[in-house]
């Protein structure tokens, strides 16, 4: 399937351009990706990771990452967290669903505790450490979804959290 063939146009029937190919006419339809990850926390404190990747190359961040096919949330979530912090979870349940309009993402992050002791960085962290709550790095954190997760998982809420209502779209920017 090649590009050039593809045009942006709106499909009869509905409301908003697609890529569309001038051959067949196949739809193209466009996404957004799903995120997946975990607020980890073990005896009040919280597991963070220093990025050894772009985008935010050495800030913190969740364990967190896009799904794979083939995998529920669940599974995602647990790889995300051994790839970047080798770390077992046990999972709590959902804490938040967020919608990133501005970059297209939808993110699901859980809440979660060690299912075995011990982390390290993985091949997309420079660092992992768990955080005492007066101690984490606000300023160096990656994503405006971090601050907004941990914030919801101090709040400790029954409830899924989801965005702030400043920013209901998830449209601000770093």
């Amino acid at each position: 399937m090649t590009t050039e063939r593809f045009q942006r146009r709106i499909p009869e029937g509905e409301d908003r351009e697609r890529l569309i190919c001038g051959d067949c006419g196949f739809v193209a339809y466009e996404n957004p990706k799903i995120v997946v990850g975990s607020v980890v926390s073990e005896g009040g404190r919280v597991l963070l990771c220093r990025r050894a990747i772009n985008p935010r190359r050495g800030f913190w961040t969740l364990p967190a990452g896009y799904m794979e096919l083939g995998e529920t949330v669940e599974e995602g979530a647990r790889r995300e967290a051994w790839e970047e912090a080798r770390v077992k979870l046990a999972l709590e349940g959902i804490l938040a669903v967020y919608s990133i309009a501005r970059i297209g993402q939808v993110q699901v992050i859980f809440r979660a505790g060690l299912a075995e002791p011990g982390h390290q960085p993985g091949p997309e962290s420079l660092e992992t450490r768990f955080f005492e709550w007066g101690d984490i790095p606000w300023d160096d954190i990656a994503f405006p979804s971090v601050h907004w997760a941990l914030k919801a998982w101090r709040e400790g809420g029954t409830g899924v959290a989801g965005n702030p209502p400043e920013d209901r779209r998830g449209m601000a920017g770093l």
